[in-house]
C-alpha cells in the first residue's frame, strides 16, 4: 500500500534560484496562475522575495496567503496558498 499523498494534495515546489533574474517574476506569476483555489505552491528563492510578493498582491489583491517556511540566510522558502472563493 502506498504512503504517498494523492496527487491532488501534493504541493508543487518552484525553485527560482537557477532561473535567470530577468524572468524570475514572470515565471512565478505564470506558475501561480495555474494554482487553483485552496491549493498552494512552495517557492524557493535566494533572498526574501518581498518585491515579488508586492507585485503579486498588486495583480491579485487579497488572493494569496503567504507562510514563510524557511527564512535565509541563503535560502528562503515560502508557501503561497490561493484563497478559496
Amino acid at each position: 500500500m502506498s504512503t504517498h499523498l494523492p496527487l491532488a494534495q501534493e504541493i508543487p515546489v518552484l525553485d527560482v534560484r537557477p532561473i535567470p533574474r530577468s524572468i524570475r517574476h514572470a515565471t512565478v506569476i505564470g506558475a501561480l496562475s495555474a494554482i487553483g483555489p485552496g491549493r498552494a505552491l512552495d517557492l524557493v528563492a535566494p533572498h526574501d522575495p518581498r518585491p515579488l510578493l508586492r507585485q503579486v498582491e498588486g495583480l491579485e489583491p487579497d488572493t494569496w496567503n503567504v507562510e514563510y517556511l524557511e527564512e535565509g540566510p541563503d535560502t528562503w522558502t515560502l508557501r503561497l496558498t490561493r484563497a478559496e472563493p
